[in-house]
């Protein structure tokens, strides 16, 4: 009989782009879906964040991605989480007290809207018991950050929601609308930074440590007042009255993390971080854990032309990385990285075997 070929094993890649630093491709709702579009495109499975995929009412249905949140991601990078996927995850609604009634209502209209038009399975809501307390901030690097004055009653309405039957929680935080002015006009017109970034970043990471659950976090703002002139980049939040329908859409087949090692096989096969064979991370912003815990084993390939307000390449922290000028060659060097080729093979010129050790 003639023999099978050994059967490859999947192809696993991860995409980062740190929220709230700026980011040239990446740093707007959305913006960044076209690369996780076209990663998909040429690997098994891709893990990514929901600031990758979330494009406030937009958003692109990936059956080969999991939408994983920060604190999460960091945690799987790590080797301490697996990642399960599901077929479906009922989503628990969590609504800041903050948020006044009509404001409040358009919010439930949206997540109506995804149970009829998605078939999307929500919990009934639960609105917290006191208002949230969001604050804004920005560092001198330029990267935003934010404080939550009563996390606890994040948390209560968070187990609420668990008690309702929830495995998944979409939260909505009444965020300030006195942005600095001149900043926000700088990033509707494609420059700046994402003042809202950092601080959803600290209130998805607090109910995935406690909780373990996915989550994802949309903004109550009121709207802007209308102008032509806006950034494309920008264009995807200035659509509507929420931000709430990518995340339910995100949330709804988002893997449950798993927080111990199987002593059996799964069905399906949760993953794990020594499953992952690269990472795709913009070159100025590679100090973050979960890149850190992966370039102990995975290729990591380092995007130059996705600028941030950082500077931390990966020379500077001992890492081994390959440079590549864009996102579209990121995606040829994965095409050959899958393939088993060495990418040195596609260059017009190759160096010829020396002597191991310079003899």
């Amino acid at each position: 009989m003639r023999p099978t070929a050994a059967a490859q094993r999947p192809y696993t890649a991860v995409l980062i782009v740190p929220t709230g630093i700026g980011a040239a491709i990446g740093g707007y709702a959305g913006d960044a879906l076209p690369v996780a579009r076209s990663l998909a495109a040429v690997v098994d499975t891709l893990i990514t964040h929901p600031n990758v995929l979330n494009g406030a009412q937009l958003y692109w249905p990936l059956a080969n991605t999991l939408y994983v949140e920060g604190y999460g991601l960091d945690r799987f990078a790590a080797g301490d989480w697996g990642l399960a996927p599901v077929h479906r995850n009922r989503i628990g609604l969590l609504l800041d007290a903050a948020i006044e009634p009509v404001l409040r209502g358009r919010h439930l209209q949206a997540a109506e809207a995804t149970r009829a038009t998605l078939g999307l399975d929500l919990t009934d809501y639960v609105i917290t018991d006191a208002p949230l307390g969001v604050t804004l901030r920005q560092a001198a690097s330029g990267a935003t950050w934010g404080t939550i004055a009563h996390p606890g009653a994040l948390l209560r309405g968070a187990e609420r929601l668990l008690q309702a039957g929830a495995t998944a929680i979409a939260v909505v935080a009444r965020f300030p609308d006195d942005t600095d002015a001149d900043a926000l006009h700088q990033y509707r017109h494609g420059q700046g930074v994402d003042a809202l970034a950092g601080a959803e970043a600290v209130i998805s990471h607090l109910l995935v440590r406690q909780f373990q659950i996915p989550c994802a976090h949309a903004p109550a703002l009121a709207p802007l007042p209308f102008d032509a002139t806006i950034s494309p980049k920008s264009a995807a939040e200035e659509l509507g009255h929420t931000f709430l329908p990518c995340v339910l859409a995100g949330l709804s087949r988002a893997p449950q993390f798993v927080t111990a090692a199987p002593t059996a096989p799964t069905h399906p096969p949760s993953l794990w971080a020594d499953q992952v064979d690269a990472v795709i991370v913009p070159a100025s912003a590679c100090g973050g854990s979960g890149v850190l815990s992966l370039s102990r084993h995975c290729q990591i390939i380092a995007v130059e032309e996705n600028t941030t307000t950082l500077a931390v390449s990966p020379e500077a922290l001992g890492m081994t990385a390959l440079r590549v000028r864009s996102y579209l060659e990121a995606m040829g060097v994965v095409a050959a990285h899958r393939a088993g080729l060495t990418p040195a093979a596609i260059a017009p010129g190759l160096s010829p075997l020396k002597p191991w050790g310079g003899s």
